[in-house]
Parts: C-alpha cells; structure tokens; sequence
C-alpha cells in the first residue's frame, strides 16, 4: 500500500502565495518522478509541475516564472511553492507518484486539495 498526502491549499487573493506539500509513503522502494496536476472548474486535469530523483524539473508554461517544485529524497516529499497567483490557478491540486513499489510499479494519486485565488 501507498499514500500520498497533499496538503497546503487554501484561499489566497490574486498576487499571494501559497506552498503546497505532498508526503508519499509505504511499500516504496523507489520513486522516480512526483508530479503535480490540476483540475480547474470545467477543465481537464492538468500537468503543473514535475520533478524526478535526479532533480530535473518540467513546468507547465502558464506557470513558468511562478511555481517552483523541489523534493527531498530523503523524505520522500516535495513541494510546490506558488508565488503570484492568478484566479486563473483555481483549480484543485493533485499530486502523483511515478515509482517501483514493493509488489509493482508505482503510479498513486492524492486524493487533492483545492486552491482558490479570489481577484
């Protein structure tokens, strides 16, 4: 069994910030790559924000500038730090574990939390 927690959401007016968490844990033996996704009202989810083990990142381009992903191994957590938020960010934030398990591969969901910037 995995679990993946997210936690940090919230409300936040236009230009705030706010810094998101996601803690994996459980029968892991490796984890190759965390992702951060989105779901806006009406939309398609989402890639937001992805790191690997080796520390190599990929932004989506409407939040190039403004989010910043980092991890720590060690811990098996990582984090999304949101810096100038739009109203356009609303949206419900999930994170994903990309990994070996002990039994399998590894591709667990959080089960989200929601981010609402107000203008």
């Amino acid at each position: 069994q995995v679990q993946v927690v997210e936690s940090g959401g919230g409300l936040v007016q236009a230009g705030g910030s706010l810094r998101l968490s996601c803690a994996a844990s459980g029968s892991i033996l490796k984890i190759n790559a965390i992702n951060w996704y989105r779901q806006g009202p009406g939309k398609q989810r989402e890639l937001v924000a992805a790191i690997t083990s080796g520390g190599s990142t990929n932004y989506a381009d409407s939040v190039k500038g403004r989010f910043i992903i980092s991890r720590d191994n060690a811990k098996n957590t990582v984090v999304l730090q949101m810096n100038s938020l739009k109203p356009e960010d609303t949206a419900v934030y999930y994170c994903n574990v990309h990994g070996v398990g002990v039994l399998s591969s590894l591709d667990s969901w959080g089960q989200g939390t929601q981010v609402t910037v107000s203008s």
